[in-house]
């Protein structure tokens, strides 16, 4: 048996310097919290020069910024730019027209996910400077989700452990430094108002949120954040002697009466707390009251109207005996450890030491440090974006065509239960991707590209004329049955897989004189570079549309239901697009390898992630030949390589499979701490498609798809020792 704690844990993340592209995070799927080499979001203002922030994100933090008209405006604001397809005219949000550029822009950037709190080191209540943190020692445990830092700051040592609980979105940070007791070094705890942009925040408009002291019990405090009409609530919890000072509007300053200084920070949408820490009708609290100057709570205390609260108020606590009900820093910690501990043995994992290819232990890196980041940040309840919980990317927003990169490996790595969990945004969803459909007059359900958590549609140039994330849902949930054999997902998920494949029906277009089924224009293919008015039959979503319709007619016969339509559809999609012996973007496009030989090579898609039933072998090694020889590779994005890979491993070429995996180019970068860096381009310090894509890549190249020989991605000359366990072949 490999032993899991090793493998893990020699890929433990160390930091002994500043490493701005590197901040590392603890989360659980529906919350993160990302920090600087202290620990903590110490070095803020810095990361943000290095364009990669440090925010603490969830699932569900959200803000809406109000608009001039003091509404919220709805697609039913916007004009929509007009096409003619084959039998109608449709309309979607591409086009900013003038006169509407407000709701345009408002849409686009609303809801956005927010930055719920800044919790850094300051030093004699300045804010401090890398410059001043020497003898850094910084380690993420990996197989327990436990960050442990040290630093010495103008000569003082400090240690910090930093750590999430894994049912409930609390952080858990312990402090030692006789600098605390000096009242050197303090905690800050800062509040943000909301902004779309990378950082999730604004700090400039003090005015325009609140945050409101609601109570103190014991050492716990409670505050309520209002946004507009968004709001959320924070509960600060000491467990040694602290005070909790108001210095400044949105600012609180947590100053340790020791050389230890250990907390819990809560954080949730909704107000709860546990049956002991209720408010009664004489400790309410209502927007009238606040408190004196320097005033503490004592339980004889009590609040009245006349009360009011000035800049500089300050809570005293006491260490407290605690029942065994509320949540404390031990108890974080050994959520953390249970949780993470049971990700890593309850799964799939692969070892590749003794190995002689010298590119062996980077592999094996980035897939233990993808696993990591993918659980804190793409196994939440919502599909995830882009950048996960640690920034902004496209303004907090998802995007659906992704979700596959992010997820889809899940099943294949025996972890099914981690996928399941974002896939019921689907079902709680469905009535707005009908909508999205009916808009346009067609049946079924019609799935979106960027959304937020209310699932409606973004005005974009590109994103509304996106078809390829409609078979996605198919993909993941054919991957889920295959791996569970449950039928109760069946008959759960039946609806969407109707919707789904209703919709795919509709927009498949027959073409009378070729006899078959068209993907007409517009549209947008994965290669987002061409005119969508003149664009049609792309080739990958030829194939992936009859490869769909066929998973759900699969799904129908299982549950003995005629399907008949989406069979025949399935049969009739047009041939994929050939020129000279390759394949082309899409038909008609001659030029693919002179003057669109940029972004994605998504017709390699369709004999890879697909198993290409329709394509010709020959074919496709002529289009990768090609695609290998003229592609402008600093176009391409962190997915592209994996997918590539996939096909090299489907065309019997294992040792180009690894060539491309882990082919040096600016967007295939995998840093310290894992994370897929797309340099050159500044809005995606981080790229967790890329982490996800590497994983499902991974998966197939150790244990194959099906009727392929045994890790079919790997050399057979003894220079790959490939170890696995409960891996799952690709079952097509």
């Amino acid at each position: 048996m490999i032993n899991r704690y090793e493998l893990v844990n020699r890929h433990n993340p160390i930091m002994k310097e500043v490493n701005p592209e590197s901040p590392l995070s603890v989360g659980n799927g529906e919350f993160a919290f990302t920090v600087d080499v202290t620990g903590l979001q110490t070095l803020y203002k810095e990361q943000i020069e290095h364009e990669v922030p440090l925010c603490t994100m969830s699932q569900w933090g959200w803000h809406k910024t109000p608009t001039k008209a003091n509404k919220y405006y709805t697609m039913d604001d916007l004009v929509m730019t007009e096409y003619d397809s084959v039998n109608r005219t449709v309309a979607y949000a591409v086009d900013k027209i003038p006169g509407n550029e407000e709701v345009y822009h408002w849409l686009r950037e609303n809801p956005h996910r927010l930055n719920l709190v800044r919790i850094s080191f300051f030093w004699e209540d300045k804010e401090i400077t890398s410059n001043q943190i020497k003898d850094i020692r910084q380690e993420l445990n990996l197989f327990e989700g436990i960050l442990n830092s040290r630093f010495l700051i103008e000569g003082y040592p400090v240690k910090v452990t930093t750590v999430c609980h894994q049912e409930e979105d609390i952080l858990g940070i312990c402090v030692e430094s006789e600098a605390l007791l000096l009242n050197k070094l303090t905690v800050k705890i800062l509040f943000p108002y909301g902004s779309p942009d990378i950082t999730a925040s604004d700090w400039e408009k003090p005015d325009s949120h609140q945050t409101t002291i609601k109570k103190q019990e014991k050492s716990i405090w409670y505050l309520e954040r209002t946004l507009d009409q968004d709001s959320y609530h924070v509960a600060i919890k000491a467990e040694t002697k602290a005070e909790l000072h108001n210095t400044k509007k949105h600012e609180f300053t947590l100053k340790a009466l020791e050389d230890y200084l250990c907390f819990t920070c809560s954080f949730s949408k909704e107000q709860s707390f546990t049956k002991e820490q209720s408010f009664t009708k004489e400790q309410s609290f209502t927007k009238e009251q606040s408190f004196t100057k320097e005033q503490s709570f004592t339980k004889e205390q009590s609040s009245t109207k006349e009360q009011s609260f000035t800049k500089e108020l300050s809570f005293h606590s006491e260490p407290n005996e605690y029942k065994e009900e509320e949540l404390t820093f031990s108890k974080v910690v050994k959520s953390s450890i249970a949780s993470y501990r049971d990700f890593w043995e309850n799964g799939a994992i692969v070892d590749f030491s003794g190995s002689t290819d010298q590119r062996a232990n980077e592999l094996e890196r980035r897939v233990i440090l993808s696993l990591y980041l993918l659980k804190i940040q793409s196994c939440g309840s919502m599909p995830p974006q882009e950048t996960g919980l640690t920034c902004n990317s496209w303004y907090g927003k998802f995007h659906l065509e992704m979700h596959l990169w992010h997820s889809a490996f899940l099943p294949l790595w025996n972890r099914s239960r981690y996928l399941e969990k974002s896939l019921s945004w689907y079902q709680e969803h469905l009535a707005e991707a009908r909508e999205n459909a009916k808009r346009n007059g067609y049946a079924g359900a019609r799935w979106p590209k960027m959304v937020a958590y209310d699932a409606i549609d973004s005005p974009s140039p590109i994103a509304t004329l996106l078809i390829w994330q409609q078979p996605h849902i198919l993909y993941m949930l054919e991957l889920l049955y295959r791996d569970t054999k449950r039928e109760d997902i069946l008959r759960e998920y039946w609806n969407i897989v109707k919707e789904t494949a209703d919709f795919m029906c509709d927009f498949a277009q027959w073409n009378e004189k070729k006899k078959c089924y068209d993907l007409p224009a517009p549209l947008i293919p994965a290669q987002e570079r061409f005119n969508p008015r003149t664009t049609s039959n792309p080739t990958f979503e030829l194939e992936y549309w009859s490869f769909g319709l066929k998973l759900a007619t699969s799904w129908a016969k299982r549950l003995g239901k005629e399907k008949e339509e989406w069979e025949f559809v399935a049969d009739h999609m047009a041939e994929l697009q050939v020129d000279d012996g390759r394949y082309l973007s899409h038909e008609g496009c001659v030029d693919t390898f002179t003057h669109f030989n940029e972004d994605h090579p998504s017709m390699l898609l369709a004999y890879g992630l697909l198993p290409g039933e329709r394509a010709d072998a020959r074919y496709v090694q002529n289009t990768l030949d090609k695609v290998m020889e003229c592609w402008k590779f600093d176009t391409m994005w962190g997915w592209d390589f994996a997918f590539m890979a996939m096909t090299k491993v489907r065309l019997g070429d294992p040792s180009g499979a690894i060539d491309i995996l882990l082919m040096d180019t600016p967007k295939n970068s995998y840093v310290a701490s894992g994370n897929n860096y797309q340099r050159l381009r500044h809005d995606l310090p981080l790229y967790l498609p890329g982490n996800g894509s590497l994983l499902l890549a991974v998966a197939m190249m150790v244990a194959g798809y099906q009727g392929c020989e045994d890790t079919p991605g790997f050399p057979k000359d003894g220079s790959w020792c490939v170890r696995q366990e409960r891996m799952l072949p690709f079952p097509y």
